[in-house]
């Protein structure tokens, strides 16, 4: 008798259906979508785009030109994720299904050109110090940047081996040389020295969230590699905390460095101690530090514990500044409608200055103000008033 044919291996279900799958449709999420809010259109909705999604996946409808509008605008806040009673992964979701957009065009010489750079900062940062001397004579549309600051001399912490790192991920390392500074320094008087180690890179979150498996997937190794031997990774950027938790996989401890500070300061009891404030202040919270990061209790405790303090929280608009990775450069005139709420709700206020928690949000804002606008740490860093005599030695490694 003839051998029977092997039966043919069970087809794998598709990953981007079974996430797809767990949508019962019940459009909670409609209400927390800013670009839903803003369009009132059930395409511009987390609902709408998996139903566009898994169709495209199983082949029911063909990709259209508007259907990957629809998709492309979507601001990746993830604001869905905190209302939806059934758990979906809309972050992966996203990712996954921009991977396969990616496949069938290829993104705008724009996008192409900011992946490839942000993967060199050295190259970037030298890129923006001319932009920073150039800026005062360019025409207002290339100026969708606030200028850098200069250069701070000694602005980095060790580059030597420690337990506790410090990630300073692309565009933010010329913007934020104060800020790791001022953390530095907060957690030296508290006797914890960190690292910042040379050889890290983007935290790949630019790439991922465009569709670009490959450059995000090496990214992530490089920055497994850089930070190989820490115990805690310390992030000043909530958009590239989750992206480097994911490059690390385990093998260390990511935090925001917001609850890090606060964890030591409650384990030392009064290690640092700030000098009384009588200032009106603007806080804002990026989507990413409410809806992934979830460091945001820890940074209204702290600013609660300064004296004479008013902290005015900004909550006009839909719920997102618009700056949503290179949303902000790639469209404008999108960005500038989702920020202009905020900006409005910031100068009736009185505040004197502005503080958030991620590098792509600050930039956004303090592109359509005068106010000082700054990282929520950097700005308590500056309120030190006093640390104890008897300050542990410097934890090194």
């Amino acid at each position: 008798m003839p051998t029977p044919a092997p039966a043919p291996a069970p087809r794998q279900p598709d990953p981007l259906v079974a996430l797809a799958d767990r949508c019962v449709q019940c459009g909670l999420c409609l209400p927390a979508c800013p670009t839903y809010g803003a369009a009132r259109v059930e395409s511009e909705s987390p609902r709408g785009r998996i139903a566009l999604a898994k169709a495209w996946a199983v082949g029911t409808i063909e990709p259209t030109a508007a259907g990957e509008a629809h998709l492309d605008h979507c601001l990746g806040c993830r604001s869905c994720e905190s209302v939806c009673p059934a758990g979906v992964q809309y972050g992966e979701l996203l990712t996954t299904a921009r991977a396969r957009q990616r496949q069938r065009r290829l993104p705008g010489w724009q996008q192409r050109g900011i992946e490839r750079l942000v993967r060199r900062p050295r190259l970037l940062a030298g890129l923006l110090g001319l932009y920073r001397l150039l800026r005062p004579w360019l025409p207002a549309r290339w100026r969708r940047l606030p200028a850098p600051p200069a250069p701070v001399a000694g602005a980095t912490g060790s580059r030597t081996d420690s337990r506790i790192a410090l990630f300073t991920g692309c565009v933010a390392r010329p913007y934020e040389a104060g800020l790791r500074r001022g953390l530095i320094d907060c957690l030296a008087a508290m006797g914890i020295a960190i690292a910042e180690p040379a050889a890290q890179n983007c935290c790949g979150s630019v790439h991922a969230h465009a569709g670009n498996e490959d450059a995000a997937s090496a990214l992530a190794r490089q920055n497994r590699d850089a930070f190989a031997g820490a115990q805690t990774v310390l992030t000043l950027a909530s958009g590239c905390h989750e992206s480097v938790a994911r490059s690390l996989d385990g093998a260390a401890r990511v935090t925001d460095a917001i609850e890090f500070l606060e964890e030591q300061m409650l384990a030392r009891g009064t290690a640092l101690r700030w000098r009384r404030c009588d200032e009106r202040i603007a806080l804002h919270l990026p989507c990413t530090q409410r809806n992934v990061v979830r460091s945001v209790a820890s940074l209204r405790r702290l600013l609660s514990a300064v004296p004479g303090l008013q902290v005015i929280e900004l909550d006009r608009g839909l719920g997102c500044c618009g700056a949503a990775g290179v949303q902000m450069l790639a469209e404008p005139q999108r960005a500038d409608e989702f920020r202009a709420p905020l900006l409005e709700q910031l100068h009736e206020s009185g505040a004197t200055r502005l503080l958030s928690a991620n590098i792509g949000c600050r930039l956004h804002l303090a592109a359509g103000t005068g106010v000082l606008v700054q990282h929520p740490l950097e700005f308590l860093a500056g309120l030190v008033e006093a640390t104890p005599s008897s300050a542990p030695s410097a934890v090194s490694g």
